[in-house]
């Protein structure tokens, strides 16, 4: 175990100090590269999950702030979507794919195997220690400057996304404003657990108007939301 975490060591500090635009403390860049699954082949050496778990509400209370202040006339609920939009799983694997993240994160066998290195939920879960790590390091003021730094494009993808900020929820509003009868979710799993992929169908009074797929149940249904309301959307119209 010692070699993959010595070139991780040496090549991450550097990159990813010039990366985030701060430093960070090597040893605790390592924890943060750290996935469970490495931890448990390395005898249950510590895992990245505590700084996962800071970095997520440093990440949450930077984005809620910047939203806040660049959108004075927006609504609650269409600020909750656009800070939903901005640190999904899928937006934060994008913004870890810009440092290629995945070839620093310290994995077990087998996920290396099944291509965790590019898993959307491995990047983004590793994205978000690094952040706890550089609040650790530095302080929220340097901590905003880093997140702002790359997440400032996506804050601003999701100001001009409109329905697709939540296709859920868009569905539910377009669904409610037609006065048609309950949206319901179905969905089932496949595949073995560390490559599971889902699938999902969306109902509206009983009758389905779009599925989806996708590697976790919650990107599923927001697939199968979105053909449901594109499908939808036409039957308003005159």
């Amino acid at each position: 175990m010692a070699e993959p975490v010595a070139r991780a060591k040496s090549g991450a500090a550097e990159r990813l100090r010039e990366w985030l635009g701060c430093p960070i403390d090597p040893e605790l860049l390592i924890l943060a590269l750290t996935h469970r699954s490495f931890a448990h082949e390395a005898g249950g050496i510590p895992t990245n999950e505590r700084l996962e778990f800071l970095g997520d509400s440093v990440l949450g209370l930077v984005v809620t702030e910047r939203l806040y202040r660049a959108h004075p006339d927006a609504p609650e609920g269409e600020l909750a979507k656009m800070r939903a939009a901005s640190v999904s799983q899928r937006a934060l694997a994008r913004v870890a794919r810009t440092a290629d993240l995945g070839s620093y994160v310290l994995l077990g066998r087998g996920e290396q195997a099944t291509g965790g290195a590019n898993k959307d939920s491995i990047l983004s879960d590793t994205l978000e220690a690094i952040f706890g790590a550089v609040y650790l390091c530095n302080g929220l003021d340097a901590t905003r400057r880093a997140v702002l730094k790359l997440i400032d494009p996506t804050l601003k993808e999701a100001a001009q996304l409109g329905a697709a900020l939540d296709w859920k929820t868009s569905l539910q509003e377009l669904v409610a404003a037609r006065g048609m009868g309950p949206v319901e979710y179905r969905s089932e799993a496949a595949g073995p657990d560390h490559a599971r992929t889902f699938s999902a169908q969306v109902l509206v009074d009983a009758v389905q108007y779009g599925s989806g797929a996708g590697s976790a149940k919650k990107v599923a249904e927001q697939r199968a939301a979105q053909a449901a309301y594109e499908a939808l959307l036409p039957l308003g119209k005159d």
